[in-house]
């Protein structure tokens, strides 16, 4: 019996790859062959959805974009047996998008059945937790904390360090939460993971437990991602069969289990206070800090809050020890970190290397430029209220302290590319009713800044007493960035004052077009 691989990720599912598994197997019957169809996750390739991959004997043979008109012509071409077709890609490991990366976090993403304990541990799945109990919870957090690992939700805290304060605080229980309300533009990092490799995000999340001597653990996810949530709820399902959750972990007598709890869309409720408030059942509020989450989090305990891809890289740094990871990245960036690539690229989706490459080498050639074949112009860093960086710092090193440097910021990851027909007054607008849209309201600064700041911009781009109102706009950005209470209000300003500084003649377009009439 053949091994089919289609992936059941939303990219794909998007694209037609439910229909298409249908297909390839009604073909298949009707043909005298025998396939097993295999629902994987997402290899990354986003351009290439669905990619069906086919076990043979010297490799997984992928083939991509397929489409169900395609599968008739791809049984003809003996696709089965790796057969050659105009949509084969060859072995999918050997492709030049594949072998750049170094997958850490993503290792087990598109290879492995995400639903089978047997495939996940045949692939080193469990060796990080099985360590973990082995040396126990204060050289767990000490091994964490030498890997040098930061959230990668976008703040880029030490994980480590939190997890420590959460421990050492005096308490009768302690959560672990993981922020799974992936919401910024142009990611998708979150989702794959908890779509193609669930497991790797739920033994993150026992180690955790056990290092914090914790019995809980909840993941808040985006009411967006229904199939994430499906696949998700269905592997903690299977954990828990296999007793990796319950009142005996894998035979430790460590308790440990997890709740899936899913959000109502609101953007907000991805900072950490308004998550946990929204856990709570109340609205989803930004709280006043301190008291910080690591003293009085989730029902006023202790509680470690990390973002899914910090979670899920905690199995491979126990496994393979501390100094592994610590070796990779620059600076104080150690590590991978998945970059998602989106907006006008030829070639989109997720790309794990080492921090330090060139924010140039990523959209230039990796991303293979603009889809409409014209010159980029900027790239917003960091999701919506991230700022735009010119081509002119495209040799920027991808790591946290380069990118604050440039008072820009890495975010969650994500890139999304303009060409140079993007009006970047429009997209600096985009930034502050984007601001308006979503916030919960709690603060002055965030709440009537971000009106203020779309008005102000309108007068901008109508040419009325443009030097002025600039000052003004700088003016409120400024007040906005040190006045408000989360990084919703404190962020809005960084597509702004970016839009400003490195394109500030679109700022002036309306005044100089109307005195050339």
């Amino acid at each position: 019996m053949t091994k089919v691989y289609v992936p059941l990720d939303m990219a794909a599912v998007a694209m037609g790859a439910d229909r298409l598994a249908t297909a390839i197997v009604k073909e298949a019957a009707a043909r005298g062959e025998s396939v097993q169809i295999i629902r994987n996750g997402s290899r990354g390739m986003l351009w290439l959805e669905p990619l069906v991959e086919v076990e043979t004997s010297t490799g997984r043979i992928g083939y991509g974009p397929v489409s169900v008109k395609d599968v008739g012509a791809l049984f003809d071409a003996s696709f089965l047996k790796g057969g050659a077709h105009p949509l084969s890609i060859g072995k999918v490991d050997d492709h030049s998008w594949m072998k750049r990366q170094n997958r850490i976090t993503f290792a087990r993403c598109g290879i492995i059945d995400p639903l089978s304990i047997s495939e996940y541990e045949a692939h080193g799945g469990g060796a990080g937790l099985a360590r973990a109990l082995q040396i126990g919870p204060a050289a767990t957090i000490e091994e964490v904390t030498k890997s040098g690992l930061r959230g990668r939700g976008g703040a880029g805290f030490p994980t480590g360090i939190k997890w420590k304060t959460v421990a050492d605080a005096p308490a009768d229980r302690r959560y672990v939460v993981v922020n799974a309300d992936e919401g910024d533009s142009g990611t998708f990092a979150d989702r794959m993971i908890m779509e193609g490799d669930p497991l790797s995000l739920i033994e993150g999340m026992i180690i955790c437990g056990y290092a914090i001597n914790g019995s809980k653990g909840y993941v808040y996810l985006r009411s967006e991602y229904p199939q994430a949530a499906k696949v998700y709820q269905a592997a903690i399902d299977v954990a828990r069969e296999a007793g990796w959750l319950g009142d005996n972990v894998r035979g430790s007598g460590f308790k440990f289990d997890i709740e899936l709890r899913i959000g109502a869309g609101a953007y907000v409720c991805g900072e950490e206070t308004s998550l946990l408030d929204s856990l709570e059942g109340k609205r989803g509020i930004v709280r006043a800090k301190p008291p910080l989450p690591a003293h009085e989090g989730l029902f006023g305990k202790p509680t470690v809050v990390n973002n899914v891809l910090s979670m899920a890289t905690i199995p491979m740094i126990m496994e393979k020890g501390a100094q592994h990871y610590a070796d990779l990245g620059v600076g104080r960036s150690r590590g991978t970190m998945p970059i998602q690539i989106a907006g006008n690229v030829k070639y989109g989706g997720l790309f794990e290397t080492d921090f330090g490459i060139p924010l140039g080498e990523i959209i230039n050639d990796i991303a293979g430029g603009t889809r409409s074949g014209r010159p980029v112009r900027a790239v917003q860093c960091g999701g919506p209220l991230g700022a735009y960086v010119p081509v002119s710092l495209f040799d920027l090193p991808f790591d946290y302290e380069a990118f604050a440097a440039k008072d820009s910021l890495i975010g969650h990851g994500g890139l999304v590319v303009f060409d140079d027909t993007i009006d970047m007054s429009w997209m600096a607008r985009f930034g502050m009713e984007f601001c308006a849209i979503e916030s919960c309201g709690k603060c002055t600064p965030c709440r009537l800044g971000s009106i203020r700041g779309i008005e102000t911009i309108d007068k901008i781009r109508a040419g009325q007493d443009v030097e002025n109102n600039i000052d003004l706009l700088k003016d409120l950005c400024h007040t906005m960035k040190f006045g408000s209470l989360c990084a919703l209000g404190g962020f809005a300003p960084y597509p702004v004052e970016s839009a400003l500084r490195h394109f500030p003649e679109d700022f002036h377009k309306p005044a100089l077009e109307a005195a050339a009439e």
